[in-house]
């Protein structure tokens, strides 16, 4: 019998009541761990809890959902000692959660901006440091979610790029050292444009009817299509897994054409782009 490929593990997934984390934490489940999951909203977690109970029944010891805002001192060290405290060990962490401005070099002060690095880079840092400890006794694995706007990004995303760009930095660095001197693996997805419900949401905001996916540019979408978050899922799951064997320090671009030195049609409109 082939056993489910995170049997008898034990992962954090922050940012995950909604979104990439939620489908992530999910697959988790599925594929036999504990999980913690990780938010910040009461309405979510509600919602969330109830799908968990009917999808899991008579499971509930599998799983426990914790709210806290990440950007908080302390929160991290917390997180990681509440899953301890619950299932007796970490030995996964998926760092999910992010907070994503729409702001350029005018519009972004000072306040805003360290937002960006508390939650984004230093966050996946401090839960690190404080699961370190506890990955190091299971030769665990950390998964860091950042963003294919690492490499340069949008114009109207300049602080939530710098912060991805520290955390691919963060990633091959710890990647490295942690394999060496832990057994701990450390790699990164970066998540191109992922049909979210929250992307969803914004493409209504922005006046576009309900199935505007279905007709993209192809510059944006040669296959048709963008990635759903189950595909990005399904990637951090392997990584997670034994399958991965020494794989560390490593990031993947998930996405459909290379990010670097690309470039549009000149008459292609971008207003419908908006990376993860």
């Amino acid at each position: 019998m082939i056993l489910p490929r995170l049997s008898n593990q034990t992962v954090i997934v922050t940012g995950s009541t909604t979104g990439i984390g939620k489908a992530i934490a999910h697959h988790c489940l599925t594929e036999g761990a504990n999980v913690m999951w990780h938010g910040l909203e009461t309405d979510l977690a509600a919602e969330l809890r109830l799908t968990l109970n009917r999808e899991f029944p008579a499971q509930e010891h599998r799983w426990e959902i914790t709210l806290s805002d990440l950007e908080h001192e302390g929160s991290c060290a917390d997180l990681v000692a509440r899953t301890v405290a619950r299932f007796g060990t970490v030995t996964g962490l998926v760092n999910n959660a992010a907070y994503i401005p729409f702001t350029n070099l005018e519009t972004t002060d000072a306040a805003l901006f360290m937002r960006a690095i508390r939650v984004n880079t230093l966050a996946p840092f401090l839960l690190i440091q404080a699961a370190l400890p506890h990955l190091a006794k299971t030769s665990g694995s950390v998964v860091n979610i950042g963003s294919v706007n690492s490499y340069c990004g949008e114009p109207n995303l300049l602080p939530y790029s710098i912060s991805k760009g520290a955390l691919m930095t963060l990633t091959r660095n710890l990647g490295d050292t942690l394999m060496q001197e832990h057994g701990v693996r450390v790699n990164q997805v970066n998540p191109g444009w992922i049909l979210t419900e929250n992307e969803q949401r914004r493409k209504r905001e922005h006046g576009l009817g309900p199935d505007w996916e279905k007709d993209l540019p192809r510059i944006f979408a040669p296959a048709g299509r963008i990635f759903r978050p189950h595909e990005v899922a399904a990637t951090v799951v392997f990584m997670l897994s034994a399958d991965a064997g020494p794989f560390s320090g490593q990031v993947w671009d998930l996405e459909q054409y290379p990010m670097i030195g690309r470039n549009p049609p000149k008459n292609e409109s971008t207003a419908v782009r908006v990376n993860s």
